[in-house]
């Protein structure tokens, strides 16, 4: 069945079946890689992707369940915000493998759209679920605070 997608401020008609998950339409049918593919049951958080500004697990969501919302994957992400985490996250060597990195960035972002200065609770609260192979969860928040600091001066 064919589905109109907004994806990244474009909009795309895909033919695919309606319960097919949005991480398979950007991967396969757009040819978006940057969201991955980590667990496929929602828990690690690899193929987070922002629907209507909001973070929301790709692997799980329908395409059914898209029409004439928006769609906003890492490779589309910009702004104060973005550009401070993505500062941050390398002056922090944060990546080590790199698979987990695009779900991690696109909720430390949306953290700091919502939340200025952040505590490390607010910290762990909203990166729940955003699962790290290499355990670099201490210089993720770490690399969270430098982020909120930059945007702060």
């Amino acid at each position: 069945m064919a589905h109109t997608l907004k994806v990244n401020g474009a909009t795309h008609s895909v033919d695919i079946d309606d319960d097919t998950p949005l991480l398979w339409a950007l991967r396969d049918n757009l040819g978006l890689t940057g969201t991955k593919f980590g667990c496929g049951v929602a828990q690690c958080g690899a193929c987070t992707v922002y629907v209507d500004g909001k973070p929301m697990r790709s692997c799980v969501t329908p395409v059914s369940t898209l029409e004439g919302r928006e769609v906003t994957t890492i490779e589309a992400i910009s702004g104060r915000e973005a550009d401070a985490v993505q500062k941050a996250w390398t002056a922090g060597d944060v990546p080590q493998c790199g698979y987990c990195q695009s779900g991690q960035v696109m909720s430390a972002v949306a953290l700091l759209k919502e939340i200025k200065k952040p505590t490390d609770r607010d910290i762990d609260l909203a990166m729940n679920g955003n699962i790290c192979r290499c355990a670099t969860y201490a210089r993720i928040r770490s690399a969270i605070h430098d982020a909120a600091r930059t945007l702060e001066g």
